[in-house]
């Protein structure tokens, strides 16, 4: 079968990414390159980016995931951070973001994850999204599968706890409506992808 690679700097990532992988009885490998990111407010083209990237490096297919976060009524600035979650450090100074919220009453927001498989060829991307609101104080404990600092602060639709204060059975479950970039690349690539890589070596 054809080696996958995961390309990230963040272990949260990989850890989640490799749990769904193993339920889907598929192996994906691991390589730690926190890629530069272009400066610009757009994930897609930020997540197609880093796939070239890291494609000349490892020379061989490879993947990427990227997540923005954007909160309806920041203010002066609707829609921030978007993709500039890094760089505006506001994941890493959660305080700071809560403290410029304090007084907003519309604390909607929503995670948008954009994954970007490329083969040498062709650039396949996949969206999710999962909405919710921002809690107005840190909550729950961290653990080896965070993905960022904001899931202290994020509370998602139809839930009462944050990221943080759930265990992993509850978000893997929670019903929220979310859709998952990572659940539609793993149905795309071993129902399609493969299939059709399969089929191409056997003409």
């Amino acid at each position: 079968m054809e080696s996958l690679t995961f390309v990230t700097g963040n272990s949260g990532k990989y850890l989640s990414v490799k749990e769904q992988f193993e339920k889907n009885n598929l192996t994906v490998g691991f390589y730690t390159y926190d890629a530069k990111e272009l400066e610009i407010n757009d994930i897609e083209k930020i997540s197609k980016n880093k796939a070239s990237d890291a494609y000349k490096i490892l020379n061989k297919p490879c993947f990427v995931s990227d997540t923005g976060f954007y909160i309806e009524n920041y203010p002066n600035n609707p829609g921030y951070p978007g993709a500039f979650v890094k760089r505006s450090n506001i994941s890493s100074d959660v305080d700071s973001l809560l403290n410029t919220m304090k007084n907003v009453k519309n604390r909607n927001c929503k995670f948008v994850d954009c994954l970007t498989f490329f083969d040498g060829n062709e650039y396949y991307t996949f969206f999710g999204v999962s909405s919710g609101t921002l809690s107005c104080e840190k909550r729950g404990n961290w653990n080896k599968k965070f993905k960022s600092n904001l899931w202290y602060v994020f509370i998602p639709k139809n839930c009462s706890k944050t990221l943080a204060e759930m265990s992993d059975e509850e978000r893997e479950n929670r019903c929220d409506g979310r859709t998952s970039a990572l659940n539609d690349f793993i149905i795309w690539y071993k129902n399609e992808y493969l299939k059709q890589k399969s089929k191409t070596l056997i003409l």
